[in-house]
């Protein structure tokens, strides 16, 4: 049975540099848990209309997002029956069919094998095309937008795998003035860099003592509204708040914060007063609907294993696809308000392709310290020096009120890494096939007795 006694040791906060580079243990991850936690696959956005599809990732397999001629979405893994090669080539559009260039198997949008060349002759009375369809996900989940799906059937539905963590992933996909839902997809962002698919799953889950990365980026002000005299990257949106690092039962991990009762809007677009009335109108609306929950302010997360999020600004989905041991495929799928104006969409285009992405200047930051992380791992003196993880570990509380408003999950109040001995903990368990309860927090003593909920 496979161990990770001597890859990770949560107690102590030390973690082996083999994890980031060894073949085996990246093998063991496709074999355990990219075939069983719930994976980001897409938005129901790209697929808006009967016969559009979305060439995704699980794991490293291809798969196909798809919505049939009744609607239905479905997630198929994008391989050919016959001899395995893929049926879809193309990373959008739309068909009617699913043609293997190989020997022309065809399949429907709902999966079934539909044709096979000179069937009569070669295959009448030995193949029943009814048993060859496209391999289907067992367990498929659409939430305000996104899809989800897992391998396991046995899998908890999707929101049990959430948890408490739903309401920081909700802040990302509902719209701006607090309507639940109403997201959309303006683009996706793909690139590959040398790095272990961790290193960037952690950053995510709200490591901000690497912030003097930034220093640069933000002496210049990159905020949405790259106003003159404005520094950071976030407008100071969150200036007056306090924050927030949670770690939650299943391994997800997030950084939000708290505002003050009375928050006010802050003007941050007084150059483009089109932009400057739309958000000055959502922040108001969502403070009318959402009441003492519009205190919440997302910042970012990981939802476990491999799909993070902005909150605010750059608002988006990023998933970490692993190539390998060392390299890592970035999707980033930008969100806006599907019912925004156009001139807020073309500003927010802008203002992500600025700061995320392989040309971003943020983003840039970030992967030179994954690229060189990785490569500082594979050395042989390298690897008998662990990392790390010991920052404020005896900071977190149950389910602290913070400025009067209940926090559920493993909270601090200071910059921490206990998010990230809790993304560990669950990544140990999926490598040693735990059962569900195990992989679901149930019973974890650190978030009381009702675990997961």
């Amino acid at each position: 049975m496979f161990s990770t006694d001597g890859l990770v040791d949560i107690d102590n906060g030390i973690v082996s540099r083999d994890i980031f580079v060894s073949p085996e243990v990246f093998q063991r991850e496709l074999d355990t848990l990219f075939t069983r936690a719930w994976l980001f696959v897409g938005h129901e956005s790209q697929v808006a209309n009967p016969g559009d599809f979305f060439t995704s990732r699980m794991g490293e397999e291809s798969v196909i997002l798809c919505r049939d001629k009744a609607g239905a979405v479905h997630v198929f893994l994008n391989s050919c029956r016959h001899r395995g090669m893929k049926v879809c080539r193309y990373d959008e559009g739309s068909t009617t069919l699913f043609t293997c260039p190989y020997h022309n198997w065809a399949y429907g949008l709902d999966g079934r094998l539909m044709g096979v060349p000179q069937y009569k002759q070669l295959y009448e009375g030995v193949l029943d095309k009814a048993d060859w369809p496209l391999v289907e996900v067992p367990k498929l989940a659409r939430y305000k937008g996104t899809v989800w799906a897992t391998w396991d059937p046995e899998a908890p539905d999707f929101e049990t795998w959430l948890g408490d963590a739903r309401q920081h992933l909700d802040e990302a996909l509902d719209c701006r003035d607090g309507r639940p839902g109403g997201s959309e997809v303006i683009g996706v962002h793909k690139w590959i860099f040398p790095s272990n698919w961790k290193f960037a799953a952690e950053n995510f889950l709200g490591d901000t003592y690497h912030n003097p990365s930034h220093r640069s980026v933000d002496l210049i002000g990159i905020g949405p509204s790259a106003a003159a005299g404005v520094k950071g990257r976030r407008d100071n949106e969150m200036a007056k708040a306090t924050h927030v690092w949670i770690s939650f039962p299943a391994g997800h991990g997030i950084h939000s914060a708290i505002a003050p009762l009375g928050d006010t809007y802050q003007e941050s677009f007084k150059d483009n007063p089109e932009i400057e009335a739309y958000f000055r109108h959502c922040f108001e609306e969502r403070q009318r609907r959402k009441g003492e929950d519009a205190r919440l302010i997302p910042f970012v997360g990981t939802i476990f294993p491999n799909t993070s999020y902005h909150g605010r600004q750059p608002r988006g989905l990023c998933v970490w696809h692993p190539h390998g041991p060392t390299e890592t495929e970035a999707w980033r799928f930008f969100l806006v308000d599907a019912d925004a104006p156009a001139a807020v969409k073309d500003f927010l285009r802008r203002y992500y392709m600025r700061y995320s992405g392989p040309a971003g200047m943020t983003e840039q930051d970030d992967m030179e310290n994954w690229n060189y992380a990785t490569a500082a791992s594979r050395g042989a003196i390298a690897r008998r020096h662990p990392f790390n993880y010991q920052q404020s570990i005896t900071a977190a509380s149950l389910d602290p009120e913070v400025l009067g408003y209940r926090v559920p999950g493993l909270v601090s109040t200071q910059v921490t890494e206990h998010m990230s001995l809790g993304f560990y903990r669950r990544w140990a368990d999926h490598l040693e096939e735990r059962s569900w309860d195990v992989l679901l927090g149930l019973g974890d003593t650190r978030f009381g007795s009702a675990a997961a909920s």
